[in-house]
C-alpha cells in the first residue's frame, strides 16, 4: 500500500469511532491484534476493496475488517455513462477521508493517479517508455492521455517536423518522459527517440532487401512539383514526375495524396549516400511503342476527357495516353468560346485519329470528323450560281455574314455588294436580322468558306458602257466631288467618270474649284473606259469652243487635235498649192 498521509483513521480528531474498523481488544488474542496492527488503514492509502453495493449516486466498497466506505457513482462511468463495475469486483481505491456524518468516503480516480505517478517516476528514472494516447490538439502540440494528462510538444513528436497534427489523434503510441513536476501536475512527453530508433532498425532492414529492379511498397510522405517521395521503411525514394506516368503529368498533387500506399519500382540505389530512385511507369508497358499499330490514322476510338484548355481538349485514350482534341475540331459548324462549355471532366467520347507522332508522344484527335461534313453537302446543295436567302447575322467593316444553313454563314464581302455604289461600310445598307437575296460565288470545303455576292443578281452595268458611250461621245452629269488631281462627274446612277485636273481646261488651272462647285451640271468628252478596274476618263477641255473662226488650214490643225493627222498634211498641200500659183 502507498501512503501518502500517515494519519491513521482510529486517531482522526474529526471522525466519528468506527467500531467496523477496529473489533474490540478482549475479544482478539496477541496474534490477531498483531495482524490488525499490520492491516491498519490510514488516510492517503491505496487499499484493494471489493464492490458490495450499487446505487443511482454511490458504490459501496468493503475494504476489508468489516470497514466499508463508498465511492460516487460518477467515477466509475465511461464516456456513455455506463457503469463499468459490478458487485462482487475487486477495485483499487484511495483512502480519502470521512464525511461530516461519519461515513468513509473512497476514490478510484485519485488511486488510479497515484499509482500514474508511481509509474512516471520509474519510468524517466530508467528512461523507460510509457504508452498514452493522444486525446486531442493544443496550442503548441497534443495532449496525451497517460492515465493523466500530459503534453506532447509539436517538436517531439517526430525527428523532423510534423504539419498535420490532426492525424495522431485517438493513437495509442509509446512516449518518453522528458521531464515532470508533480506538485505542478505536469508531465511533458517526448517520441523524436523511440522515432529515431524506430526508422534506424527499419532503415536497416530495407536496406538489406531492396535492389535495383525490385518492387517496393512504400507510403507517400510529401509532393512535390517536381515529384513524389516516398517512405520505403526508414529511406526516403523519389518518385519524379517524369517516372510516374508514360504520359502527360502537370502537377503529381493533382492525382496522389499524403499517406498514401504505392507499389513502385527500384530504378537506382546509391548504398553509400541512401539516395533511391523510384518509377511507377516502369510498372507497365510503355504504350507508345506500339501506338502506330494500336491507333492508326482514321481509326475511331473511344476516350474520356481529362483536361480542358482553352485550345482543346484532352482525351485519354489509355493510360499514359492522350490526345488533344484542337478547339477547330471539335465542330464542324458550332463556335465555341471555351470546351468547358460543352464538356466536363470524365465525360466519355468518340473520336477520329488524325494524326499518331511516337517521338514526341503526341496524338491528334477529331470529334467533329464522327460526324458528316456539312460543308461536303451545303457544296452538293447550293452550286455556283445559286440564288440563296438568308438573315443578315453579323456587319464587319469587310462585309456581311448571311445566315444560310443552321450553323453556317456566307460570307458577302464589301466588294461584292454593288456594282455602282463604292460602299465605305456595309452597315450603311443593312441590318442585322435583315433578310437578302445573294448568289453562292464559291464554296471552299477544305477551309470552310462560304462565298456570297449580292451584286451579282444584276448584270453588271459596266460591261455595256463601251457600247453604250464609245470614246469621243459626249456626256452630261453632275460634279460629285473635288480631289487634288481633278473632278468625279456622276454620268448615271452609281457610274462616276474622273475629269483629271488637265482636262478641266487649256487654261491654266491650280485648282478644280476655280471654275466648278459640287452639284454643278457639265458635259464632257469620253475619253476611255476600263472595264476591270471600272475607271472612265473625261475631258470637259475638249468641249471648249475655239476663240476665233479658223482662217487658215494651220488654224484648224491647232484647235483640231483628234484630226491632227489629216490637217497637217491638208495644210502642207495648201502651202504647196499656193506656191504654185504665184509662180
Amino acid at each position: 500500500m502507498v501512503n501518502n498521509n500517515n494519519t491513521n483513521l482510529t486517531n482522526d480528531k474529526e471522525a466519528k469511532p468506527d467500531s467496523s474498523l477496529q473489533p474490540k481488544e478482549e475479544d482478539m488474542g496477541f496474534k490477531e491484534l498483531y495482524e490488525q496492527s499490520l492491516n491498519q488503514l490510514q488516510y492517503g492509502d491505496i487499499a484493494h476493496g471489493k464492490v458490495v453495493q450499487i446505487t443511482s449516486d454511490i458504490v459501496m466498497v468493503d475494504v476489508g475488517w468489516k470497514t466499508e466506505g463508498f465511492i460516487p457513482i460518477r467515477e466509475l462511468k465511461d464516456a456513455q455513462g455506463n457503469v463499468t463495475i459490478s458487485v462482487g469486483d475487486n477495485i483499487e481505491v484511495f483512502i480519502d477521508k470521512r464525511d461530516s456524518e461519519g461515513n468513509l468516503i473512497l476514490s478510484r480516480e485519485k488511486a488510479a493517479k497515484l499509482k500514474v505517478w508511481d509509474e512516471i517516476k520509474q519510468v524517466s528514472e530508467n528512461n523507460a517508455t510509457i504508452k498514452g494516447t493522444v486525446v486531442e490538439k493544443v496550442k503548441g502540440g497534443l495532449s496525451v492521455d497517460i492515465g493523466i494528462i500530459a503534453f506532447l510538444p509539436g517538436s517531439q513528436i517526430d525527428t523532423r517536423p510534423v504539419k498535420d497534427l490532426d492525424h495522431y489523434i485517438g493513437q495509442t503510441l509509446d512516449f518518453n518522459i522528458l521531464k515532470y513536476d508533480r506538485k505542478r501536475n505536469n508531465v511533458v512527453l517526448s517520441r523524436r527517440a523511440i522515432v529515431a530508433a524506430e526508422r534506424e532498425l527499419e532503415k536497416k532492414e530495407t536496406l538489406n532487401n531492396i535492389s535495383e529492379g525490385s518492387v517496393v511498397e512504400g507510403i507517400i510522405k510529401n509532393i512535390t512539383d517536381y515529384g513524389i517521395f516516398i517512405d520505403l521503411g526508414g529511406i526516403d525514394g523519389l518518385l519524379h514526375v517524369t517516372d510516374i506516368s508514360w504520359g502527360r503529368i502537370a502537377k503529381p498533387a493533382e492525382i496522389f495524396h499524403k499517406g498514401e500506399k504505392i507499389v513502385v519500382k527500384i530504378l537506382s540505389f546509391d548504398r553509400e549516400k541512401e539516395r533511391v530512385s523510384l518509377g511507377l511507369k516502369q510498372l507497365r508497358e510503355n504504350p507508345w511503342e506500339r501506338i502506330t499499330e494500336k491507333y492508326p490514322v482514321g481509326a475511331l476510338v473511344e476516350g474520356k476527357v481529362v483536361n480542358l484548355t482553352d485550345y482543346g481538349v484532352f482525351i485519354e485514350l489509355e493510360p499514359g495516353v492522350e490526345g488533344l482534341v484542337h478547339i477547330s475540331e471539335m465542330y464542324w459548324t458550332r463556335e465555341i468560346k471555351h470546351p468547358s462549355k460543352v464538356m466536363n471532366i470524365g465525360d466519355v467520347v468518340n473520336v477520329v485519329v488524325l494524326e499518331v507522332n511516337p517521338e514526341a508522344k503526341r496524338v491528334s484527335l477529331s470529334l467533329k470528323q464522327t460526324t458528316a461534313n456539312p460543308w461536303e453537302k451545303l457544296k452538293e446543295k447550293y452550286p455556283v450560281g445559286t440564288v440563296v436567302k438568308g438573315l443578315v447575322r453579323n456587319i464587319t467593316n469587310f462585309g456581311v455574314f448571311v445566315g444560310v444553313e443552321d450553323g453556317i454563314d456566307g460570307l458577302v464581302h464589301v466588294s461584292d455588294i454593288s456594282w455602282k455604289h463604292r460602299v465605305t461600310h456595309p452597315s450603311e445598307y443593312f441590318k442585322k436580322g435583315q433578310e437578302v437575296e445573294a448568289v453562292v460565288l464559291n464554296i471552299d470545303v477544305d477551309n470552310e468558306k462560304f462565298s456570297l455576292g449580292i451584286k451579282q443578281i444584276e448584270k453588271n452595268p459596266w460591261e455595256e458602257l463601251p457600247q453604250k458611250y464609245v470614246p469621243g461621245s459626249v456626256v452630261t452629269g453632275k460634279i460629285t466631288n473635288f480631289t487634288d488631281f481633278g473632278i468625279f462627274v456622276e454620268i448615271e446612277d452609281g457610274i462616276e467618270g474622273l475629269v483629271h485636273i488637265s482636262e478641266i481646261s487649256s487654261k491654266r488651272v491650280k485648282s478644280s474649284a476655280e471654275l466648278y462647285n459640287v452639284g454643278d451640271v457639265v458635259s464632257a468628252m469620253v475619253k476611255s473606259i476600263d472595264v476591270k478596274t471600272k475607271k472612265i476618263r473625261l475631258s470637259i477641255k475638249e468641249m471648249e469652243a475655239p476663240t476665233q473662226a479658223p482662217s487658215s488650214s494651220s488654224s484648224q490643225y491647232i484647235n483640231n487635235r483628234e484630226n491632227i493627222g489629216s490637217n497637217l498634211a491638208q495644210a502642207l498641200a495648201d502651202v504647196k498649192i499656193g506656191g504654185h500659183s504665184k509662180e
